[in-house]
C-alpha cells in the first residue's frame, strides 16, 4: 500500500479534527480556513519526462521495463517527502520538483546498473526508502533526475542468532522488519515516529534514532555493516562488531544521505523479543525539574527503555494523542508529563521500575500510574495525521529538532522557543510553541519542537524566516542543527557552518571520488558545486 500522496500514512487512518479543537486554533491563534482548497491527485498534470529516450531504454535494460514507472500518478507519489512545506506546495499543484522517472531495482547489481546508466545520460538519482523525509531530503537542486525506489528490496538476508545479528535490505519497512526477526524471536527495537512507513535504508542514510533509543540505542549504534553502491563501484564494510583498521567507514556512510551512494544492505545487532512492556507516567512541576531527573537516570541509572519529557505547554495540550487534545493527560492541570517505558525480561523490568521510581520520587517526581504511559504508547505514532488534520482547517504544523549537551540544554529550549514565537508574532501568526526531551544520553539531550500557528497568505513564505531564526538560534546557543531528522535542503547551510569549512571540503572530496559527476542527491547534505 502507498502512503497519502499529499499527506501521511494510510488514508484510512486520516481523521478530521474535532470541532472543538477548530474553534479553539480559531479563538486561540486566529487560524481560518484557506480559501482555497488543495488539489487532488487527478487534479495535477505533471509535465511529461524530458529524458531522453536513449536514458529511458538504459534504466528498462538496468531493471526490466515493467519497473521503470513514467506514468504521472507514479512521479507525483515520489515528489518531495513529507515535511510542511513539502505537502503545502503538493496540495497547490506545485511539481516543480517532480522526477523524470521512477525506477525499482531488485538487487546490489541492478541499482549499480542503474547507476551506470544515469551517469552515462546525465540524470541525477534520488533514492527513495518510505519518502519520510522531513527537512527536503527528496528535494534534488537538478529537474532532471529519477527516483530509485528500494521497495523491491525488502528482503531478511541473512540471521545469525549466534552473533546476534541480521542482514536486512535497505527497503524493508520497519513493520516488516520486526515481523520477520519476531519470526526468530528477535527485535531490532528502532521505533521512530516514522515506523510505519520509513525503510531499513533510510533509517541508516538519515541517522535516525527511535522513541526507545534510551534502551536500545540510536540506529547508527546498532549498524554494524554497511553495502554502499556507488557510480565507482562497491564499498563493504563492518567484518567484525568493533575494529581498529582505520577510521570507520561505516560512520562516513550513516548520515550521508543519499549523496554518497546507495545504501543495498544493512547489518544490524538485535535483541531477544522483550517479555513485557510496561509504560508510565510522571508528573514534575516544572520542565527544569523533569529535566533535572531525566539527567540523573541517563547519567546514573538505571535507565528506562523510553525516557521522555514534554514541557507544561505539551503537556497541557495532550499532544501525544491526537483524540486527547486540549486535555491535561496527567489531570492535574499543571507542570510536565513524563513517560518512562521498560522493556526486557520480566525480572530485569520490574528491578530497574523500582529503581528508577525511587530515582524520579527523589527528584520531585508523582507517579501518574500506567495510564499516561499506555496512551502514549497507543499514540505513538499518530502525531503526523494530528498534523494533515491541522492543514486541513487552515492551521501550519510543523516540527524541528536539536540536541545539545545537558549544560546548554536550558539555553537551548529558551533560544529556539524565543526564535519561532518572536518571527511568527512578528509575520501577524502567534504561534503555539511546545517541546518536549524525545532522546537523552550520559552528556546531553534532544529537544524536539512542535510549532502551530494560522497560515498566512503564502504557509511557505510564512514558515521560512521562522525556520532560518529557529536554525541560526540552534546553532548560536551550542546545538546540532540536527538530532535525528537529518540535514536535506533545508539544514543544508547551517550543516555547511557547523562542519567547518575544512570538514565539508574533506566530504566534497569524498563525494567527488564515489559520484564524479555529482549525480548522487543534488544539493541534498552538500552544496552543489
Amino acid at each position: 500500500m502507498d502512503m497519502l500522496w499529499n499527506g501521511w500514512g494510510d488514508p484510512a487512518k486520516a481523521a478530521p479534527l474535532p470541532e472543538t479543537v477548530t474553534g479553539l486554533l480559531r479563538d486561540l491563534l486566529g487560524v481560518k480556513p484557506r480559501s482555497t482548497p488543495a488539489l487532488g491527485l487527478e487534479d495535477i498534470r505533471p509535465p511529461a519526462p524530458t529524458a531522453a529516450p536513449a536514458a529511458l531504454r538504459a534504466l528498462a535494460a538496468a531493471v526490466g521495463d515493467e519497473h521503470v514507472r513514467t506514468d504521472a500518478e507514479s512521479r507525483l507519489r515520489h515528489t518531495r517527502g513529507k515535511s510542511t512545506p513539502d505537502l503545502l506546495r503538493l496540495r497547490a499543484g506545485d511539481v516543480t520538483d517532480v522526477p523524470q522517472a521512477v525506477v525499482l531495482p531488485a538487487d546490489h547489481d541492478e541499482v549499480l546498473a542503474v547507476l551506470r546508466a544515469c551517469a552515462a545520460h546525465g540524470l541525477a538519482v534520488v533514492p527513495f526508502g518510505g519518502g519520510t523525509s522531513v527537512v527536503g531530503g527528496l528535494a534534488p537542486q537538478r529537474s532532471a533526475f529519477v527516483a530509485l525506489d528500494l521497495r523491491r528490496m525488502n528482503g531478511l538476508l541473512d540471521l545469525d542468532p549466534v552473533s546476534r545479528t541480521a542482514v536486512l535490505q535497505p527497503g524493508l519497512r520497519a513493520p516488516e522488519a520486526e515481523a520477520l526477526l519476531a519470526e526468530h524471536g528477535f527485535t531490532l527495537g528502532h521505533f521512530p515516529q516514522s515506523f510505519e512507513w520509513a525503510t531499513i535504508g533510510g533509517f541508516a542514510a538519515a541517522r535516525s534514532s527511535g522513541q526507545a533509543s534510551a534502551g536500545y540505542g540510536r540506529f547508527d549504534e546498532m549498524v554494524l555493516g554497511l553495502t554502499l553502491a556507488t557510480p565507482e563501484g562497491t564499498i563493504e564494510t563492518g567484518r567484525a562488531p568493533r575494529s581498529a583498521a582505520g577510521p570507520d567507514l561505516r560512520q562516513l556512510i550513516l548520515g550521508s544521505e543519499g549523496t554518497f551512494g546507495v545504501i543495498t544492505s544493512v547489518t544490524v545487532r538485535i535483541r531477544p523479543l522483550p517479555e513485557v512492556r510496561v509504560y508510565e507516567g510522571w508528573r514534575f512541576g516544572s520542565f527544569a525539574e523533569g529535566a533535572a531527573a531525566l539527567r540523573r537516570l541517563a547519567q546514573d541509572g538505571p535507565r528506562p527503555t523510553v525516557l521522555r519529557l514534554s514541557d507544561e505547554t505539551e503537556t497541557l495540550i495532550g499532544l501525544a494523542q491526537p483524540d486527547a487534545i486540549g486535555a491535561d493527560l496527567t489531570q492535574g492541570g499543571a507542570g510536565c508529563l513524563a513517560i518512562t517505558g521498560y522493556e526486557g525480561t520480566a525480572e530485569d523490568t520490574a528491578y530497574r521500575r523500582e529503581r528508577a521510581a525511587a530515582v524520579l520520587t527523589d527528584c520531585g517526581g508523582t507517579l501518574a500510574g500506567t495510564e499516561p504511559g499506555e496512551r502514549w504508547a497507543h499514540g505513538r505514532y499518530s502525531a503526523p495525521y494530528l498534523r494533515d488534520a491541522l492543514l486541513d482547517v487552515g492551521a501550519f504544523a510543523e516540527t524541528l529538532e536539536t540536541a545539545a549537551f545537558w549544560s546548554r540544554v536550558p539555553e537551548l529550549y529558551t533560544a529556539v522557543r524565543t526564535a519561532l514565537t518572536d518571527t511568527l508574532t512578528r509575520a501577524g501568526t502567534p504561534p503555539l510553541v511546545m517541546c518536549h526531551i524525545s532522546h537523552v544520553y550520559e552528556n546531553g539531550a534532544s529537544l524536539y519542537f512542535t510549532v502551530v500557528s494560522a497560515q498566512g497568505e503564502d504557509p511557505v513564505a510564512h514558515w521560512t524566516p521562522a525556520k532560518h531564526a529557529a536554525n541560526e538560534a540552534v546553532l548560536a546557543a551550542g546545538g546540532t542543527i540536527s538530532h535525528h531528522h537529518g540535514v536535506g535542503t533545508d539544514h543544508r547551510d547551517w550543516y555547511v557552518r557547523e562542519a567547518g569549512p575544512l570538514g565539508v571540503s574533506a566530504l566534497r572530496a569524498v563525494k567527488r571520488r564515489l559520484d564524479p559527476e555529482g549525480l548522487l542527491n543534488p544539493g541534498v547534505l552538500l552544496p552543489t558545486d
